[in-house]
């Protein structure tokens, strides 16, 4: 009896020397990476395969048992098939790359100067002009996104600006399209383009513009060649922040662009919600997952393979 308590206080024993501090530390993220993202992803996956079906769930399942003990698996390739074949989702993707292409760079243009100044104001305005770019996320989402509705339509009040002082004869169609849902996401996404962009300019040591600026160098030679090139983290991050989630926004093209403007997000919504077809609606959004993460992780990849040969 001594002997299965000492075998079982000494495994006990063991089994908390490897359960660490730091070892909890990387588990509970891991923990929360498997449960919250691999997990619907893979329960995404399965419905993909399958075929629609007007019940509850509205999806045949994968594996069935038949008689006799065979075990029998059905995997429908046609909803993948689909996405590549029919032009209103071709469309879709399209539509949706260019709207979040578009929104990103606009987001950069637009964020590198803002965080620029930001970086280079004093320390006692500093923060004044950081808590100015949080402040609009102390109002909900969908308020900020129906103010623009009232800006943009056609008895809003841009157009009411224009008509009054006779700039314009009729109200100029500046909702329903891809213009609306582009700065809809411009205006929603540009903080998470300032805050890594600033983050990145902080950094930069200022020496090595004035000593550009000492070599003879002109302000705008030495912006572009110092501070853009040192700024390349921020941008990539940014970048990312504002391209991966307007790829796949619904709300902005949904309020902002009508329904001319098509785009993933709308294209899942109505599968899922519209037409009851969760198989395409989790094709599509399986494809729309590998289209923005595996670049994202490849080019992360390469980055870390590069620092690893240069140390």
């Amino acid at each position: 009896m001594y002997r299965i308590e000492e075998r079982i206080i000494s495994w006990i024993t063991e089994i908390a020397k490897k359960i660490s501090g730091r070892n909890i530390l990387i588990a509970i993220p891991s923990i929360w990476i498997f449960l919250f993202f691999i997990c619907p992803c893979l329960i995404l996956v399965k419905i993909s395969f399958s075929e629609s079906l007007i019940a509850s769930p509205p999806y045949t399942s994968l594996i069935d048992w038949m008689s006799g003990y065979m075990l029998q698996v059905r995997i429908n390739l046609g909803n993948y098939m689909v996405l590549f074949t029919d032009e209103m989702y071709i469309k879709g993707f399209v539509t949706s790359i260019l709207i979040a292409g578009t929104s990103t760079i606009c987001c950069l243009m637009m964020g590198f100067p803002m965080a620029y100044a930001i970086a280079r104001s004093s320390e006692k305005f500093r923060s004044i002009l950081l808590m100015l770019v949080v402040l609009p996320f102390w109002t909900s989402f969908l308020i900020r996104i129906y103010a623009w509705i009232m800006l943009l339509s056609p008895c809003g009040f841009i157009n009411s600006i224009l008509m009054k002082f006779h700039l314009i004869n009729a109200p100029l169609q500046l909702m329903n399209n891809s213009f609306a849902a582009c700065v809809g996401i411009i205006y929603a996404y540009l903080p998470f383009m300032i805050f890594p962009l600033y983050s990145a300019i902080e950094k930069i040591d200022y020496s090595l513009i004035e000593a550009a600026h000492d070599l003879g160098s002109s302000p705008i030679r030495a912006f572009f060649s110092i501070v853009v090139p040192l700024s390349a983290p921020g941008i990539y991050a940014g970048s990312v922040l504002v391209f991966v989630p307007a790829i796949g926004e619904f709300v902005i093209p949904e309020l902002l662009g009508g329904a001319q403007t098509l785009t993933i997000g709308r294209l899942v919504w109505n599968e899922f919600f519209g037409n009851m077809s969760w198989p395409t609606a989790a094709s599509l959004s399986i494809v729309l997952l590998i289209f923005v993460v595996f670049p994202i992780a490849f080019t992360q990849r390469r980055k870390e393979i590069k620092l690893l040969s240069r140390d």
